[in-house]
Formats: structure tokens, sequence, C-alpha cells
């Protein structure tokens, strides 16, 4: 039976490791002593690299589309429930519950604008990388936890999500705090309490964010395996069923509630997800380029196990670990599409990392005992410099990948604030976000369907074209000759073909001045063209 890591140097601090056998060991060396502050140093400096790099990217661009969207939904949420106004209809079309990241996105901004969300986003992901060490630790020791935490950090992902406020980072906090709850359990006769609170964590974190529940297979699969061969049999299956029926018993009645709205949005932006144009090896390359370096590292750790200890438990459990990368790079390549990819891929990397720590470490444990070995494991620590530069380039990337809106929200915040009127911009979470009018929501119309004074919407994309499709070309042309909208903002980007059915509309309509401006848009060349309703005789 496999009892795990047999090196002194996996566990020099006095720490109790859970291996995957269900084993439950704590070992001392004799250098404990004047040793026992190196594991807690080591945490806060990767902390402390992945903090100020970040850090580096909070003020990098102006609020992208997603962003916006969140934390201006998260303030209509608030209003909602402290004075009753009334609501979009964001459960529709929003990828994770809006009662949940938004408003507490919201309060972070509320406190300290744009850089306070993405700060909030940064203690997530600080949160994943402290979840991550100590559930590496307990698995394969001290040394697999730092380096499983030191490569997660170093990838661009875990940085640009780190200065990124969407709802992405609370949820894989989420979920990486349920994977270490269950691997705190170990080999505890009675795990129920562990597996409740796993459950209703993970709960959370699939509302929040409905793309990452791909991972919930993982977390229950990790449940059972670290529970052999103790407590093992039926106290060991009833562990993940224990978790799975927690997640039934609050997720099932939760989207009762919600309505029709909440299965819509949940089928549409995750369960039936419209298909891309990008090739199955566009999305497998990018992803490499992210996150190759744990990958394969990951899976020379597995292939390791499997050829000194094929078959046993501590093999399936790093087989599953390093699988866990390919779950989003091998869905997103089946829908042919790489948006969002750089964010979604950074879960599964956080299993693998643990596979990768191990690999790191039975590398130094290989070396001879002695100086040897303390230079083996000082020319890894001084090679994740190179993943690490690299990061930084790809999260600064990532970070200013979308038009700046500086000069957009200059131009149209006096435009907007002299009209009482319904206004049309080709994307209007960005002008909804920074500007005082968009608490006024149901004058706001996109690309994509038309608000009502109401609130009503006229009817979206339909649903072969998803929820990012673009609208009915007919009904825009019969709202600009019925003279509805008092501002019109396109950029030709999105939704090309229906901008330029609006453009003809509105150079048929003598009401609409064309154009009042036209505002240069982003780092590459684009422009927002304004057309404004004025009355004639």
């Amino acid at each position: 039976m496999d009892h795990g890591p047999a090196t002194q140097e996996s566990a020099e601090s006095p720490t109790e490791q859970v291996f995957p056998s269900g084993t439950t060991a704590v070992r001392r060396h004799g250098r404990t002593a004047r040793l026992r502050l190196r594991p807690g140093w080591a945490l806060l400096a990767v902390l402390a690299v992945q903090t100020a790099l970040s850090l580096r990217l909070v003020r990098a661009d102006t609020a992208f589309e997603d962003e916006a969207t969140y934390l201006w939904a998260g303030h209509l949420e608030w209003a909602h429930l402290l004075h009753g106004t009334p609501l979009p209809q964001f459960p529709a079309y929003f990828s994770g519950a809006p009662v949940l990241y938004p408003p507490i996105g919201a309060l972070a901004d509320s406190v300290g604008g744009l850089t306070g969300a993405r700060i909030l986003s940064l203690i997530f992901m600080l949160g994943a990388t402290v979840t991550l060490w100590s559930t590496a630790g307990r698995l394969f020791g001290r040394r697999a936890a730092f380096f499983a935490a030191a490569l997660f950090a170093a990838l661009g992902p875990t940085l640009h999500l780190g200065a990124f406020a969407t709802y992405d980072a609370m949820s894989i906090f989420l979920v990486t705090l349920a994977a270490w709850l269950v691997v705190r359990a170990g080999q505890r006769q009675d795990a129920t309490a562990w597996m409740i609170a796993a459950g209703v964590v993970l709960a959370l974190a699939d509302a929040t964010a409905y793309t990452y529940a791909l991972f919930d297979v993982v977390v229950l699969l990790l449940a059972l395996v670290v529970a052999y061969p103790q407590p093992g049999g039926k106290l060991a299956a009833a562990r993940p069923l224990t978790i799975l029926t927690v997640l039934a018993v609050l997720l099932i009645p939760a989207v009762l509630i919600g309505g029709s709205r909440y299965m819509h949005g949940i089928a549409h932006t995750t369960i039936f997800r419209t298909a891309g144009g990008d090739s199955p090896l566009t999305v497998l390359t990018q992803s490499w380029s992210w996150t190759g370096i744990v990958v394969i590292t990951a899976l020379c750790g597995a292939v390791f196990s499997w050829v000194t200890r094929p078959g046993q438990l501590q093999t399936w459990l790093l087989t599953l670990l390093a699988g866990a990368a390919l779950l989003i790079p091998v869905e997103q390549a089946s829908l042919r599409t790489t948006a969002s990819l750089n964010k979604h891929v950074d879960l599964g990397v956080w299993f693998a990392a643990i596979a990768a720590g191990y690999a790191v470490d039975k590398l130094v444990a290989g070396a001879p005992a002695g100086s040897m070995r303390t230079v083996t494991s000082g020319a890894c620590v001084v090679a994740l410099s190179f993943p690490l530069s690299v990061a930084a380039a790809q999260s600064k990337a990532f970070a200013t990948a979308w038009p700046n809106s500086t000069a957009f929200i200059a131009i149209l915040r006096p435009l907007v604030a002299h009209t009482s009127g319904p206004l049309l911009v080709e994307d209007p979470s960005i002008a909804e976000y920074y500007l005082p009018a968009g608490s006024q929501w149901q004058r706001w119309s996109g690309t994509r369907n038309i608000n009502l004074p109401s609130g009503a919407p006229t009817g979206g994309p339909s649903d072969a074209a998803g929820v990012l499709g673009s609208g009915n070309q007919g009904t825009y042309t019969l709202y600009i000759e019925q003279n509805y909208f008092s501002l019109v903002a396109l950029n030709f980007a999105d939704t090309v073909a229906l901008d330029k059915s609006i453009s003809t509309a509105l150079k048929r309509n003598p009401h609409y001045r064309l154009p009042v401006q036209v505002v240069p848009y982003g780092h590459t060349p684009g422009t927002y063209i304004i057309w404004r309703y004025e009355s004639r005789p």
C-alpha cells in the first residue's frame, strides 16, 4: 500500500500530511526547530510576488465590458434591495447568479471604484493560492506545496484574474476552498460536517459562475480518493454522496425559485452555449501557451507515479489532478470558441499545480542528499523566473486587450446629460457603469435588444444566435423611423451587419444629425459614431 512520499525533505517542518492512501503521519526532522518558520515565509514570498504583479494591472485600462456589466448590475441589485426599484432581466443572460458576485463587487466599487473592485478579485486569487498551498502540503509535503503555489501564482491567467472585476476570481476561490475541505477531512471516521461544508461552498461556487460547475466532479472524486484506505468502504463512498446531496438540496430549489429566467440563463450561457468560429487547434494552442509549464510538469508527476507505483491510489490521484487542467480546453475546443478562455483555464491549472508540485518535489528528492540536493532545490526556485517573466507579459496583454473608453465616455457624458430620452449604444454596459444616467436602465438599449420605457424588452436575439447575437434589423429600423432614440452610438465592431442597417435607417431619417461626433476608440484604429435626434418643423 502506498503511504506517500518517503523523503525527509518533503516534511522537514512538523506538518501533518494526509496522503492519498488515507494514512496520516507526523514526521519530525532533527532540524525542525530552526526550520519551523521557513514554510510560512515561503508562502508570504509567493503571495507578495503575486500581489505585486497583479496590482500593477489594476489601473492598466478602463473597465472591460464584463466588469462594467457586473458592477453596474450590482449597484442596481442594491437599489432593488434597499428601495424596491425594478431590475432588468439579468438572470436570463448572466452566466452566474446576479444576486451573488455583482452586489459584492458593487460594494468594493463603492469604496474604491474600479480599482477597489479589482483588488477584491486579487484577495480572492490570493485566497486560492493559500488553499493550494495548504492542500498540496497535506497531500505531498511542504516542498511540494511551495512549488505548487509558486507555479500557480506565476501564470498569466492567475495574475490577470487578480486584477479583473468579474465573478471568476470569487468562484475559483470557492471551488478551491471546497477542495481544501475534502482533503482536510483526511482519515476521519466521521467527516460529515466537512462534506456538508464542502457542499455548501461548492453550491455557492456553482451559482456564482455556472461554468465552473464542470469541476464539481473533480472535487467529488477527490473526496473519494483521500478517504482510502481509511476510513474506506461505505464511509468513503458516503463523502461524495453527501456533497452531491447538499448540492441538490441547495441548487435545485434555488433554480426553481428563480424561475424560467434563471433556467434560460443557465441553458443558453452554459449548457447549450452557442458554438463559435475558432478552430479546436486554436483553442488548444492558446490554452497551452498560457498553462503549458504547469500542465507538462503535472503530467510528468503523474507519469512518474505510474512508472514507480502503478495502479496505486496516489497515482490515480495525480492523474485526476493533472487531467483537471484539460477540462476547460477540451470543452471550449468542442464549442470552437476562445471566448473567456484565458479566465476559465485557471481553475483546472489550480488542481494540476498540485501534481506539478509533487513532480518538482520528487525531482529534488532524487538528487543526492546534502549540498547537491540544496543546489537542485535552489535551481528549481531560480527556474521559476522564466514562467514568471512570461506570465508578467501575458497578464499585461490580457489587461489591455480591450479599447480604452476614456475619450468615448468624456464626449458621451455631456450629450447624455442634456437629454432624457432613450439611448441606443452598441455596447451600453461601459456607459451605464461610468455615467450617472446608467441607473436609469430603462433608457438604455444595445444592438442586441431594445428596452421600452416600461423596462420590457422588444425581444432579443434568436436562441440559435445565443445571448450575444445581434438584434432584429427590422425592429431597429421601425423604432428609428418612429424617432424613438435621442442618441445613437455605434462602433461597427460587435454587430457589424446590424450596425450598417441602423446607420442606413438613420441617414434616411432627417431628424437625426449625421453625425454629431466621431470618437476615437481604443488602442487600435476604431471610432464611435454618435447621432443625435433633433426635432425639425
